[in-house]
């Protein structure tokens, strides 16, 4: 395996997997009120550019890594929208 492909491989999946705690806090708890609504739609935003993007150059990885952010985004945007 090539060392690039294993570092991206390394990178996508901290930044992917950092937000799985709030997001499964926010699920467990029900409290969303410390979480900013201007970061989660813009982090939400931002996901939907990179797997615009990861598309556009064929990049799997790039791809898959926020394909699953935005699952978790979502998932606290939507939490933080009916918890608020």
């Amino acid at each position: 395996m090539d060392t690039t492909l294993i570092v991206g491989l390394i990178a996508a999946s901290l930044t992917t997997f950092a937000f799985l705690p709030q997001s499964l806090r926010a699920i467990k708890t029900k409290h969303t009120k410390d979480i900013s609504l201007p970061m989660l739609l813009m982090l939400e935003f931002g996901v939907v550019v990179w797997i615009v993007y990861g598309s556009m150059i064929s990049d799997i990885p790039l791809l898959a890594a926020n394909i699953i952010s935005f699952i978790f985004v979502t998932i606290t945007l939507v939490l933080k929208l009916k918890y608020g």
